[in-house]
């Protein structure tokens, strides 16, 4: 990457980084010039501000803005409200359900079918995500963090913990 790409990258993840913080308001009128909502399979107005507020909150609260940081900040906010699971079952799960992609949609089985798709690192249907959030997260189903919380929330209260969670759930 040229000289120039890596000072404007680097300028728009600051830049992103403050109005994400300043509100997300200033976030979302920021979106298009950022170029945040990337080709995804998620449509565009669902994922608008979670790229822009994950990554912000994310750093903000001491974790990388990967998939490493959202499973540990997702385990501390486990913690906090008594939700069981390790870092290994989260991680097993997510590799199998979405390879990691926080924007993964699964438009084919009989949830998508039904009008429900799947969606997130964990893939999770809108009811369920809705019924097992947990306070304190967002209510982005595409948000990594109240993604993989939610889908331990249900699979806590199904399963025992996420831990027990080899397949299709």
């Amino acid at each position: 990457m040229s000289a120039f790409g890596l000072r404007h990258r680097a300028g728009t993840t600051r830049l992103a980084r403050k109005l994400a913080l300043a509100g997300t308001g200033a976030a979302v009128l920021a979106l298009p010039v950022l170029g945040a909502a990337s080709a995804s399979a998620a449509p565009a107005a669902e994922t608008s501000t979670t790229a822009v507020t994950t990554a912000a909150l994310t750093a903000a609260n001491g974790y990388s803005n990967s998939l490493d940081g959202w499973i540990r900040q997702s385990l501390d906010i486990m913690a906090e409200k008594g939700i069981p699971g390790s870092y290994d079952g989260i991680y097993r799960n997510i590799m199998r359900e979405s390879s990691g992609n926080q924007f993964a949609i699964n438009n084919w089985d009989i949830n998508a079918i039904n009008g429900t798709p799947s969606k997130g690192l964990l893939q999770v249907i809108d009811p369920t995500f809705r019924a097992y959030h947990v306070e304190g997260t967002s209510w982005d189903p595409y948000d990594p963090v109240a993604n993989i919380t939610a889908a331990c929330n249900y699979a806590a209260q199904r399963y025992g913990s996420m831990d027990n969670v080899f397949g299709a759930y």
